[in-house]
């Protein structure tokens, strides 16, 4: 059984068994949304949107077209992900960059994700962090740009 707050405007009809969508979120029509999700207040989907099973998204938190989260996946309040590297108001590139969180990552709050980059299986990245390439799988970084700071236990 999924919760939809009565405070929300979902609009996808694929949203997974046991999934929370909390008050004032907005979830487009083609977005999907796995299984025993948790996406708390505020929260923003777009239509080309992937999201597995058994996923977090903390409050604040905006998933533009071109975003894939596979499972058990943790997204931090205020983590800011950027589709676009060269924005205009009223300009739209014919395709816009894909960026894929790859299973059992963490993003720490407040991180800004650029587009196009992969964070591996995994990984995590520590708060307030700007992740401007790729991210192996099992490794902690952080900072401003994000660096690698050590291989971490992949049981995490």
């Amino acid at each position: 059984m999924k919760r939809i707050h009565h405070l929300s405007d979902v609009q996808s009809t694929k949203i997974g068994d046991n999934t929370n969508v909390w008050q004032f979120c907005v979830v487009l029509q083609n977005a999907e949304i796995g299984n025993n999700c948790n996406i708390c207040a505020h929260c923003f989907i777009e239509n080309d949107v992937k999201i597995g099973d058994n996923v977090t998204i903390k409050c604040s938190v905006h998933l533009w077209d071109g975003i894939e989260i596979e499972d058990d996946v943790f997204i931090g309040p205020n983590v800011t992900f950027i589709n676009d590297k060269y924005p205009r108001s009223k300009q739209y590139p014919e395709t816009f960059l894909k960026t894929k969180i790859k299973k059992g990552a963490s993003i720490g709050a407040g991180s800004v994700i650029l587009g196009g980059v992969t964070i591996g299986e995994k990984a995590m990245i520590g708060a307030g962090s700007v992740v401007t390439k790729n991210i192996p799988d099992g490794e902690l970084w952080l900072g401003n740009p994000a660096k690698f700071v050590k291989k971490i236990d992949n049981q995490l």
